[in-house]
């Protein structure tokens, strides 16, 4: 019989990886798919792949806020500006830019350039992270208490763009009638 840690390592391992091909399958289907309402869906997808990897790495805040913010906001926001003032159709030109072979040169530099510096600082990382001192809980109690004005201007503000997003939606609707 293995050993029982052994076991546990394997299934955090199938899980990460699985985790990790449901991030990225997501990631790529948003570049990769012709229809807006579809990227958007598929970018949601990515996000929800994060958030699991951050609740995975035991970091619960960071997944949770992945999911209220990115999720539940940020996404649904994306999908209702796309339906509101592009519709769902295809293109009629093509997808790709004239210069699709310059923005290939420039994402290779800049993964080389970010491949290098990850490089350069592994012999300086610490090989056994520490705990972290915060909890979940300290960070909503600075987040209720401190920090409740800043966290309330956010929600206006980010309540004013999805208002502004309609407006002119409904304008541009309008003048097309």
């Amino acid at each position: 019989m293995g050993h029982p840690a052994g076991k546990e390592r394997l299934a955090v391992g199938i899980v990460f990886y699985l985790i990790s091909a449901l991030a990225v399958g997501g990631a790529l289907a948003a570049v990769t798919l012709k229809n807006l309402v579809h990227c958007a869906l598929a970018l949601t997808v990515a996000f929800l792949g994060l958030a699991f990897l951050f609740l995975q790495l035991d970091a619960q805040f960071a997944g949770f806020a992945q999911i209220l913010v990115y999720v539940g906001a940020v996404a649904i926001l994306v999908v209702f500006a796309i339906l509101l003032t592009r519709g769902s159709e295809l293109p009629k030109e093509g997808v790709f830019s004239k210069t699709w072979l310059v923005g290939l040169a420039i994402a290779a530099g800049v993964f080389a350039v970010l491949a290098w510096a990850v490089l350069q600082a592994g012999p300086w990382l610490p090989n056994e992270a520490s705990a972290p001192q915060v909890t979940v809980n300290d960070i909503g109690q600075a987040l209720m208490g401190r920090y409740v004005l800043p966290l309330e201007i956010v929600a206006v503000l980010l309540t004013a763009a999805l208002l502004g997003a309609v407006i002119v939606a409904m304008h541009e609707k309008e003048g097309t009638k």
